[in-house]
């Protein structure tokens, strides 16, 4: 697949709402746009050879696809006595919450500060951000390095941290965490100001370091629901509002990459909230999610958004012929691909139930390729 822009080129272009000859396209360079597998699983159907290392087989399989940016770090923990594995399927991590396996993947089944108070928050033993791994933090670097003066790809950041509304739900329980929004808002004032702490001294230690070598950075943080968000837009603004902008500018003052914010769900009402906060490019543009229609965000935000993702991941790709993944990713393209301002991927991980011949049409869509 020949093109007429280099992959920098045309993420700068659909960055700047510019014209492009095609897409820029991706496939697990965030932690939103992967593979159940890795990449290596769309292997048998492009004729490379399976007994490659797995690493070089990926990148096999990138290039084969012709996608366009490559993605570097990941989320810190910081090591700490509450990390421990209680069992072949059990696990607790470094903010104490423990998951258990279910064949597929770690479920969280243990929150350590459902029924907290404020009291609790001022005693709890948060991960430490200086007691992050130097060395791991070196590779990081040295292969963020790498992938920006050594290859033609768009780099990106993984983000470091977890999200702050995830991190209350997580370890105070959902219907715990929302609850308190509603009644108990100095405490999640509180817990919202020690998670922004903890992430804004590691993003000093990670952005420092790569912010020179990146292209865009991401966050996840998921807000919505099928049908709505989780809270209204007066309490986004009152409770996370100011906590999520502030990590935002400060990520901005070691870094000149553009921000990805990933969130699940019918965001529609808090997007004006989100661009305010400092969002560049909004993920995954979930299709059949209420109000998110594809059409409609585009009119009312193209201006000022970069969307990524879109390709139904609920119907489309686990249910649809390859001939229909083809058509409907063309007809996605002409609407969020107009005057750029999109970015090629499904809308988020693509699971071990899609056929891999879907995944290949969605990008044969994506080239430009009959």
């Amino acid at each position: 697949m020949t093109s007429e822009l280099t992959y920098r080129e045309r993420f700068a272009r659909a960055l700047a709402h510019q014209a492009v000859d095609r897409p820029p396209m991706d496939l697990g360079s965030t932690d939103m746009t992967e593979i159940d597998g890795g990449p290596r699983m769309l292997a048998p159907l492009l004729g490379l050879d399976a007994g490659m290392p797995t690493a070089d087989l990926d990148e096999a399989v990138l290039q084969a696809l012709d996608t366009d940016i490559r993605g570097v770090g990941h989320v810190l923990t910081p090591a700490n006595d509450l990390a421990r594995r209680l069992s072949d399927t059990e696990i607790v991590d470094a903010w104490g919450i423990t998951s258990r396996w279910n064949g597929h993947h770690y479920e969280m089944v243990g929150r350590p500060l459902a029924g907290a108070t404020i009291d609790d928050l001022e005693r709890y033993p948060w991960p430490d951000p200086e007691r992050l791994d130097p060395a791991e933090l070196a590779q990081i670097e040295a292969r963020a390095r790498y992938l920006y003066e050594e290859t033609p790809y768009v780099v990106c950041a993984r983000h470091p941290t977890y999200g702050i509304m995830e991190l209350g739900c997580w370890m105070c329980g959902f219907d715990d965490f929302l609850y308190r929004m509603a009644a108990e808002p100095e405490f999640v004032h509180r817990f919202f100001e020690i998670i922004l702490r903890y992430q804004k001294r590691v993003n000093e230690l990670y952005y420092g370091r790569i912010g020179r070598y990146i292209h865009f950075t991401t966050s996840g943080d998921d807000f919505g629901t099928q049908t709505a968000p989780f809270l209204s837009t007066r309490m986004f603004r009152e409770l996370v509002f100011p906590y999520f902008s502030e990590r935002i500018r400060q990520i901005k003052t070691f870094t000149d990459a553009a921000f990805f914010h990933h969130t699940c769900g019918s965001v529609y009402d808090l997007i004006p909230a989100l661009i305010e906060a400092g969002v560049e490019i909004l993920n995954p543009i979930q299709p059949r999610v209420k109000d998110m229609e594809p059409a409609r965000l585009k009119q009312e935000f193209g201006d000022r958004l970069v969307f990524y993702g879109g390709v139904d991941t609920q119907i489309l790709l686990p249910q649809g012929t390859p001939a229909e993944v083809y058509e409907a990713t063309r007809a996605l393209i002409g609407i969020l691909g107009q005057e750029g301002g999109y970015i090629l991927s499904a809308a988020h991980t693509i699971q071990n139930d899609v056929p891999a011949q879907n995944v290949i049409a969605m990008y044969r869509a994506g080239a430009g390729a009959p």
